[in-house]
């Protein structure tokens, strides 16, 4: 794919620092360490209700997920200069569809570091009582800026830092998949005992299946800083398809072995059910430690955000959808104001999730978030149709169209399976943005036209 097809401002970040780009490994950190947050550590207790309907109603996000993420492979291919997503739907759907996936994208990463911040204090207490004498609006202030001065460092330090994060998240995973085959192995009627008694029903596999949906979110994570990503065309597609793979192994296993040897009445009910197995598992008060593993995991996942929502506003200043200033970048390359202005709108709404007046809409917000980020894949699998059209990707339709479809069919589903206030706040939030890219669209000069 010629350079030539993008703007000279879309080329900037592409042609500078590339001594400090990431690779391989620092992609399948980012698809896998921005996914596993706090989420997988409730996610057998959300799921424990439907019962046997949470092993069919994963079938439908692992589909999913599975489409978008060879979707994110074959735009990654055939525009490897692009920017990622940004430039992805840019180039073939034009600039509005691309300010709007993004603009809804970029809110709600640094909604996402708010609400996983105050998360993560929670755990903090546990393992290390002392912290408990601190205001947990501190802490999580603490948390958050953490990950920004990380940033600050450039792609190469926050990467790093989210290599480290991901290998000790994934040690209780590993655990409890170790357990899970001892025990079918010296113990196999354990997992008959006290089978789930919910009854398999259409409505119980759709209920499932939209819980589970939520927690493969943050797999497209490796493309979003494409202009930063050694070799981009062959590094992102590798990495995104690798780390959705392993993500879907890790959650099936996670989500079914609590649900067949604990019972199921006991499991829908507790707070900390992967602490609740170790307990049943190894002994009482074995669990405790997992507590760590959940503070690693949410600074972790808060890292991996900050990194992505500074390349994402770096990417968006340099296409013209924002202030040039956000583009500006320290001697490290680390794109500084972008970094440290998103730190401080995660940082108000810590402020707004520990006020009693206002908690109960954060929560809400944090709900719509999610919605906010459907926009991303649907626009991307309307993108590589349209560069299937036009002969500009390498696969055939046979190999295109199915993934395309399926990644479109996928996003409406999700769309529907959020319920009607949380599609109409994530709404708000993207009309929030139409004023900023009228105002940007009058100050920049003409840009080089972008196909319809």
């Amino acid at each position: 794919m010629s350079r030539q097809r993008f703007s000279k401002a879309t080329l900037v970040s592409i042609d500078m620092q590339e001594n400090r780009k990431i690779g391989f490994w620092t992609c399948i950190a980012l698809v896998i360490g921005n996914t596993i947050g706090m989420g997988i550590f409730l996610l057998p207790a959300s799921l424990a209700p439907y019962g046997i309907n949470t092993v069919f109603g994963w079938m439908i996000p692992l589909l999913g997920c599975l489409a978008l993420a060879r979707v994110f492979s074959c735009l990654a291919r055939a525009l490897p200069d692009a920017e990622g997503p940004y430039g992805y739907i840019r180039y073939t759907l034009g600039q509005l569809p691309a300010f709007v996936a993004l603009w809804a994208y970029w809110v709600a990463a640094w909604l996402t570091n708010a609400a996983l911040a105050t998360g993560v204090v929670g755990y903090i207490a546990v393992v290390f009582p002392a912290a408990g004498l601190v205001r947990p609006a501190l802490l999580a202030l603490g948390v958050i800026w953490l990950a920004v001065i990380v940033n600050l460092f450039g792609v190469r330090m926050g990467g790093g830092v989210q290599i480290v994060t991901t290998a000790l998240k994934l040690l209780p995973m590993i655990a409890i998949a170790l357990l899970g085959g001892w025990v079918l192995v010296s113990a196999p009627a354990s997992y008959v005992a006290h089978p789930p008694t919910t009854p398999i029903t259409m409505h119980g596999v759709m209920t499932a299946s939209t819980i589970a949906l939520y927690a493969m979110l943050g797999f497209e994570t490796g493309s979003v800083p494409a202009a930063q990503v050694d070799n981009p065309g062959r590094t992102i597609p590798r990495a995104t398809m690798i780390g959705t793979a392993l993500l879907a192994v890790i959650y099936m296993i996670v989500s079914t072995v609590p649900l067949l040897l604990i019972p199921q009445h006991e499991l829908a009910t507790s707070s900390a059910p992967l602490s609740l197995l170790l307990d049943h598992l190894v002994g009482a008060g074995a669990g405790r430690w997992l507590a760590l593993f959940v503070v690693i995991s949410g600074t972790g996942c808060i890292n991996g955000w900050t990194l992505l929502v500074g390349e994402l506003t770096r990417t968006m200043a340099n296409n013209g959808a924002m202030p040039a200033l956000f583009a500006r970048t320290n001697r490290y390359g680390a794109p500084a104001t972008a970094l440290i202005v998103t730190g401080v709108f995660a940082s108000i709404m810590v402020g707004i999730n520990y006020s009693q007046a206002l908690v109960a809409a954060f929560t809400f917000i944090s709900m719509a978030v999610t919605v906010a980020t459907l926009p991303l894949y649907l626009g991307c699998a309307l993108a590589l149709i349209v560069l299937w059209r036009h002969g500009e990707v390498l696969h055939s339709a046979r190999q295109v169209l199915p993934v395309a479809i399926i990644g479109i069919a996928f996003a409406i589903f999700a769309f529907v399976g959020a319920g009607r206030e949380p599609f109409v706040l994530a709404l708000v939030l993207v009309a929030a943005g139409l004023p900023l890219y009228g105002f940007m669209r009058l100050r920049r000069k003409p840009a080089a036209p972008a196909k319809s």
